[in-house]
């Protein structure tokens, strides 16, 4: 006998009464203000298509380039530079050249969205106690729940399409870059604070000139992890309308098309190795420019 059987009738029905609610509120919902979501996240479809198109158009060249000065500035290694340039030589000769594009666009639009939103939460997290015990629950659920959950109320919101899954995307990488944010604010040296306290300084000059420098190696942590959790959702948005690598790699799955999927798999993970070293290594100089300044202090 299911669970839900040993109930009593009248329960039973009280709590498909109770589904049946939620159902019909959402979908009136979805009705009445779906075309005012769909206008208010027009300037971000916008800026997506946008990138997305400047990407693929710029000759690959250029693109390489820009790549290979990024891995350079962020590491400081050539063994990192020789290797993005590489890969990405191999992901053009592959032929997997544009829907690399296409995920570069969506995972540059999706970190920025995430580093907006999540800076400014964590920071307010860091604030306050009571904001962080009312945040948590909401960052451990967005962590662990089904992505093709909140796929759900997202779809029947928006339909198919780029903004969906940019959204999708997003819900799922955030909550690293607020944590880390959070925690790196909150372990700034408590005697450093004292001491910018008793020079005068305000809240916000201690916020802006003390602790989100101070907190900045664990902040670029957050980025990287929200970057990792990006690229993992890329075949899961291609499911609703979002050109990538991900399109290909489910098409491998349909088809069983193993050298198809391997393929794409492999340029997934050669975007996420070149963007791990690049911001990793970053976090790792300012640590260390952090730690010199400190001891010359």
């Amino acid at each position: 006998m299911d669970f839900f059987d040993s109930f009593p009738v009248m329960e039973q029905q009280s709590l498909r009464d109770f589904k049946k609610f939620i159902d019909l509120s959402f979908r009136t919902f979805a009705r009445t203000y779906g075309d005012a979501l769909e206008a208010f996240f027009q300037p971000l479809l916008f800026f997506l298509v946008w990138l997305e198109k400047l990407l693929l158009n710029t000759p690959w060249p250029i693109i390489i380039l820009v790549i290979a000065i990024l891995a350079w500035i962020g590491s400081r290694r050539w063994q990192l530079v020789l290797g993005s340039i590489i890969a990405f030589l191999a992901i053009g000769y592959f032929g997997m050249w544009k829907d690399t594009m296409a995920t570069l666009a969506i995972i540059t639009v999706a970190t920025m969205l995430c580093i907006l939103a999540g800076i400014p939460a964590g920071i307010l997290m860091s604030r306050s106690n009571r904001v962080q015990t009312a945040i948590l629950p909401i960052l451990d659920m967005m962590q662990t729940i089904p992505s093709f959950v909140y796929l759900i109320p997202i779809l029947m919101l928006l339909g198919i399409g780029k903004v969906p899954g940019l959204i999708a995307v997003c819900i799922y990488a955030v909550p690293p870059i607020i944590r880390l944010t959070n925690l790196g604010i909150r372990e700034v040296d408590k005697e450093t604070l004292e001491a910018c306290t008793s020079y005068g300084a305000t809240k916000f000059q201690k916020l802006k000139h003390v602790q989100i420098p101070l907190a900045l190696p664990t902040i670029f942590a957050g980025v990287n992890q929200t970057i990792m959790m990006a690229l993992a959702m890329v075949v899961i948005a291609s499911m609703i309308g979002v050109r990538g690598l991900g399109v290909p790699i489910l098409r491998a799955i349909s088809n069983q098309y193993l050298a198809l999927g391997l393929l794409n798999g492999l340029a997934i993970v050669a975007l996420a190795i070149i963007f791990d070293r690049i911001t990793q290594r970053y976090g790792t100089r300012i640590q260390k420019h952090r730690g010199q300044k400190n001891k010359i202090h």
